[in-house]
């Protein structure tokens, strides 16, 4: 074949560098999306935050979404908005005479070198009711996050990082009740070497013939001093501390109380014996072996309840994870509302003062800002379209799944991320996005969005019930059941049956299982 030339026409889907950085910036959760902006500001001179007064005195440039008649249409800041915020700006200052010189100066430099329809001021984003009145509803800034409560009340409290570093470790406690101890410093000395073969439960997990063989043998410690030690940190003030097996931590808590606790030597000989027994839940057996009647035995495991089998986990420091809650759900004139959290929102702008720079419009300045003023201001513009989006997402969610904001999880139903993407004209993966580690703070708790999809079952009447339903039923039974008569998982698909959902023994096995319910015969008790 002779080669040939051939002109063809074509179309091609290309991601541009904007719609990467939505995409990218859609998918990052709340704490991700701040460290992206502290990124970015150290980065960028053209990116710089709100201060607080600028961003109380910047209340005409707010970016209102319409709930009520599903309008979540971004209205951009003009460049008049722009001058009249400098104009407030340096009126608060002190400074009338050149407000108006500033403003117009800035409003040219913008319409020069940057696209109008481009925000370059702060974005912000707020839900309003139509039934509310406009100057009540609550405004919405980009906010620091910010993970302690703004009222006068906390302000003497410590944070729980604080708190939580101020918590000594088993180690430390331990050390201090040593020292304040009437041994003499070699006894400390060999405790102290127990102290640090502890595990975070409190658990000597270490044999003594394995710590021994460790020793140096020009200390002279034998068998017999390291028994006489570990009796000795069994009774520090911490009952249950350095024991080797779950049976000697609940027999010495056991032990340590006081000699005229009821059924406390029952208590003790389960605990030593039939602690395998009891764990199975097998009275029978446990009745037989210890000569006792149902009334005792049910006070002894009683006791043996109140116990704690983990004595050293409370002095374990782990750091918190926060959640901070992308949207907030109120009730409003009647009906279920979304606004966006105001504190999960970052304030920012582009800096001016480099801005101006560019009006100078020379090659050398041009060529150093040009670039960074248009990523600032296409990093708030995408930041301002992820905020809308799922503010959107989420009043279509409150929308479909009102009964469970009514009723609880008992009136949730089946929901797929088909069903709101079709709502609103998005692709099921923008909705993935969305949904994902982005959380809503409702009056029944913190949830993540992705909580509120669930799969449906069938009912005898033709129509669908959301597992989240059905689990909530199950959990529902058990907690109303004779615990000396548990159901069965065969029974409680029986009665589920009965209420026109049709649900087999094995998927209420799964979804019991998925509640951390125990099964049938774990739940019996005397």
């Amino acid at each position: 074949m002779k080669p040939s030339l051939q002109l063809r026409q074509s179309q091609q889907l290309t991601l541009t560098p904007q719609l990467q950085q939505s995409i990218r910036l859609l998918q990052l959760s709340t704490l991700e999306i701040h460290r992206e902006v502290m990124r970015l500001l150290d980065e960028n001179p053209l990116l710089e935050r709100m201060d607080e007064h600028t961003a109380h005195s910047d209340t005409n440039n707010l970016t209102v979404v319409d709930n009520s008649e599903q309008n979540h249409r971004v209205q951009d800041n003009t460049l008049q908005h722009t001058a009249d915020e400098w104009t407030r700006e340096n009126n608060l200052s002190g400074n009338d005479s050149k407000s108006a010189d500033s403003s117009r100066d800035q409003a040219r430099t913008e319409d020069a070198y940057g696209d109008e329809s481009t925000p370059e001021s702060s974005y912000a984003t707020e839900s309003a009711n139509a039934d509310s009145d406009s100057e009540n509803s609550p405004r919405e800034d980009w906010a620091e996050p910010s993970f302690s409560s703004g009222n006068a009340a906390d302000d003497g409290q410590e944070s729980r990082a604080d708190i939580a570093a101020d918590t000594p470790s088993l180690r430390e406690h331990l050390i201090w009740q040593l020292n304040m101890s009437q041994l003499d410093a070699r006894d400390r000395e060999i405790v102290g070497l127990l102290i640090d073969a502890l595990d975070d439960n409190g658990y000597l997990s270490v044999s003594l013939e394995e710590i021994l063989e460790l020793l140096p043998t020009q200390l002279e410690i034998t068998l017999d001093d390291l028994e006489t030690a570990l009796v000795q940190l069994q009774h520090l003030d911490e009952p249950g501390i350095a024991a080797r097996t779950l049976s000697e931590c609940l027999a010495l808590q056991i032990k340590a109380l006081p000699e005229d606790t009821p059924c406390r030597d029952v208590a003790l000989r389960l605990v030593l014996q039939h602690l395998n027994l009891l764990a199975a839940h097998d009275f029978t057996k446990l009745k037989k072996a210890l000569h006792s009647d149902d009334a005792t035995l049910r006070a002894a495991q009683a006791l043996i309840v109140q116990l704690n089998p983990k004595p050293g986990a409370e002095f374990a420091q782990r750091a918190a994870d926060y959640v901070v809650p992308d949207v907030v759900i109120e009730r409003r004139a009647g009906s279920w509302r979304a606004r966006l959290n105001r504190e999960a929102m970052p304030r920012l702008r582009v800096n001016q003062m480099y801005a101006n720079i560019l009006q100078n419009r020379n090659e050398q300045n041009a060529q150093q800002l040009a670039g960074q003023l248009q990523e600032a201001r296409w990093f708030i513009k995408t930041l301002q379209q992820r905020f809308d989006t799922i503010l959107r997402v989420s009043q279509a969610i409150v929308e479909r799944q009102h009964h469970f904001f009514e009723h609880g999880e008992i009136a949730m139903r089946p929901l797929v991320l088909r069903e709101i993407a079709e709502q609103l004209e998005l692709h099921e993966s923008t909705i993935s996005r969305v949904t994902t580690q982005k959380y809503m703070r409702t009056p029944r708790g913190i949830y993540e969005l992705k909580y509120f999809f669930c799969s449906g079952v069938a009912t005898e009447a033709g129509g669908t019930c959301s597992s989240t339903a059905i689990r909530a039923l199950i959990k529902q039974l058990v907690d109303q059941e004779d615990a000396r008569h548990p159901l069965t998982d065969s029974r409680m698909s029986g009665i589920l049956g009965e209420q026109g959902i049709l649900v087999a023994r094995r998927t209420v096995a799964k979804y019991r299982d998925l509640l951390n319910i125990l099964p049938v015969n774990l739940r019996k008790t005397l």
